[in-house]
């Protein structure tokens, strides 16, 4: 620990339950570990070798610390202790020490039996039933119905119930039943019958090698058995990765559906990942999959597997064997993943937001620099003239000073007005009141409304056209500032087209004009907040009409696009969805507005068709 490593303290129990640990031991061991600052982990194994070596190499350790074998001496007839045979299977990857302790060698029972293939209680129970009941058996039916079949016939019989009970019960009950066959082949089929001897030495030399093949035949049935079992395991891990390497690569960020199949694969009753911010810190729950609520801290779960230092996946529902934790241990990497890429996408976020924010206010900075002091300094020139006392001023000069005054103010206003619509978009607090309206009641009202002259504005609006759904005074704004757009870069004597047009379930109003138009590429630029693309006079606003009048007109459901005018210009294109025809009249609705829009009239049952030039 003092080298900055890890402790990893594991106890390693048989899935039998017949030699484990009494649990105030496990408390105690779990308590020492945790004060020394290492986690304590418990996992199911056959094999304590095998399941020791699975679990560190699960968690990538370097180095395992094993206490000297407290076997006595005679005992290591049945095979080398735990950890001699650690130390042999551990390969290049890792460092094994023993520890040596005043319990070395005093002895603490018998050795473990060898192990066997993970086969099921019923598969064991069918291969000690077809060892040892099934040789009594045939030798009864033998000798009742074949007693001249000879000897040789009689061992291969015998030879086959051995083998059936390997396939079945692994090599503890082949052994039981090739020892068991050999006594009654002895007693019922070789001379002396009825006792236990051999009279003629051939058929000692066949029962030797009956013993021998049957031995033989069940460790080969046994290991294949094993490897069977092996590859089975091998197979459905690497189908299990590969999955979770799919959703790596197809970029799956749901923790929760990660969790789900956490708890899914391993057979879970919860699974939970579990952060905090420092070692003292209390742990918190990033996210968590099933029914059973999660625990709270990792050392309550059944099986808990640490990712990194202030990270852990807690499962509860059942303890793990060892060669699972690799699988798991993916698992809780691809988790991990899974949070640091949701909150650096999190984190990105805020940097386009805050670079944005930076970039709008640099412009506007830039905008307000010319065209907000503009307007004042006209209407202060203006006050100035009027208040002094040195010239003597007419009715006529006074009505222009005045004039300026005025002028000055309503662009103040506009633009002024503009900023607030601006900001209200990037706030999300524009909530329009729709009804249902005509669009030849809003639109010469939106240019009443402008503050540039509207001469040479033509509209065109069918006497049938439907009825639109949208809040009249968010769409007074939008028209009105596509229009002034318009208005900006047509060319003296060259009018601007306001009409309007059914398509499909949509009403279009275009706004037509004949300027110098804007390149393919630039189209939805000129959309974005403070653009001002082309020779734009300087005064002409701030860049913000076109994106206050799209945003308006996407909060009423439409959409707002620029097209190329045939011949040369712009065209504003402005779609809103149409009301389907019904009968009755609609009783008209009260709107909500801006706050800046001119008062509007009364509404009215029917309006002439409009197709004049202002």
């Amino acid at each position: 620990k003092g080298s900055g490593s890890e402790i990893l303290a594991v106890y390693i129990a048989r899935s039998d339950g017949l030699t484990a640990a009494s649990p105030k031991e496990l408390a105690v061991q779990r308590t020492l570990v945790e004060d020394l600052g290492g986690t304590f982990h418990q996992v199911v194994g056959e094999d304590v070798t095998a399941a020791l070596l699975a679990f560190a190499r699960g968690v990538n350790a370097t180095q395992i610390v094993l206490g000297v074998s407290r076997r006595r001496a005679w005992q290591y007839v049945f095979g080398p202790g735990i950890g001699a045979t650690v130390a042999r299977e551990s390969g290049p990857d890792l460092d094994v020490h023993l520890v040596t302790h005043e319990e070395a060698g005093k002895g603490r029972g018998l050795a473990q039996p060898p192990r066997t293939a993970r086969l099921g209680r019923d598969r064991i129970i069918w291969g000690w039933l077809v060892g040892m009941v099934g040789p009594v058996l045939l030798a009864l039916l033998l000798r009742q119905a074949a007693p001249e079949l000879g000897l040789a016939n009689d061992m291969l019989l015998f030879l086959s119930l051995t083998v059936a009970a390997a396939l079945l019960g692994g090599l503890l009950p082949a052994l039981a039943s090739a020892a068991f066959g050999s006594l009654l082949i002895n007693y019922y089929f070789t001379q002396p019958v009825h006792k236990v001897l051999i009279s003629n030495p051939r058929h000692i030399l066949a029962l030797v090698i009956f013993v021998g093949v049957a031995v033989s035949v069940a460790s080969v049935v046994d290991l294949a058995a094993r490897r069977t079992h092996q590859a089975a395991r091998l197979r459905a891990e690497s189908e299990i990765l590969s999955h979770l390497a799919g959703s790596v690569l197809r970029g799956e960020n749901s923790l929760e559906s990660l969790l789900e199949s956490v708890r899914e694969t391993f057979g879970m009753e919860s699974v939970a990942l579990l952060e905090r911010a420092g070692d003292v810190s209390p742990w918190t729950c990033v996210g968590s999959a099933g029914a059973r609520p999660h625990v709270g801290r990792p050392e309550e779960a059944d099986v808990d597997m640490p990712i990194g230092d202030h990270m852990a996946l807690a499962l509860t529902g059942r303890v793990l064997p060892a060669e699972d934790r690799r699988v798991l241990g993916a698992f809780a990497a691809q988790a991990a993943v899974v949070v640091d890429r949701g909150r650096l996408q999190s984190e990105a976020g805020q940097a386009r937001a805050l670079a944005e924010g930076n970039r709008i206010r640099t412009a506007l900075l830039a905008a307000v620099s010319h065209d907000l002091r503009t307007p004042l300094a006209g209407i202060k020139a203006a006050v100035s003239s009027l208040r002094s006392d040195d010239v003597e001023w007419s009715d006529e000069d006074r009505a222009e000073l005045l004039a300026a005054i005025e002028a000055g103010a309503d662009r103040l206003d506009h633009l002024v007005g503009n900023l607030l619509d601006m900001s209200r978009l990037q706030t999300d607090t524009v909530t329009p009141l729709v009804r249902e309206i005509d669009l030849d009641e809003v639109v010469p009202l939106a240019i009443e409304g402008m503050t540039a002259p509207s001469e040479g504005v033509v509209l065109d609006i069918p006497e049938d056209l439907p009825m639109v759904a949208a809040d009249k005074g968010l769409l007074e704004r939008a028209v009105a500032n596509v229009i002034e757009n318009a208005l900006k870069y047509s060319p003296a004597g060259r009018p601007v087209l306001v009409a309007a047009s059914t398509a499909a379930d949509q009403v279009q109003l275009r706004v037509v004009d004949r300027g110098p138009g804007v390149p393919d590429d630039a189209k939805e630029r000129i959309f974005e907040p403070f653009q001002r693309l082309g020779d734009a006079p300087r005064g002409a606003g701030v860049g913000l009409g076109l994106a206050v009048a799209r945003g308006f007109t996407e909060s009423l459901g439409g959409t707002l696009t620029a097209e190329d005018t045939p011949g040369g210009g712009l065209t504003m294109v402005l779609a809103l969805r149409r009301v389907p025809e019904r009968p009755g009249a609609v009783p008209a609705l009260p709107t909500a507005t801006t706050g800046r829009s001119p008062g509007e009239p009364a509404p009215v049952a029917a309006r002439p068709p409009v197709t004049y030039e202002t």
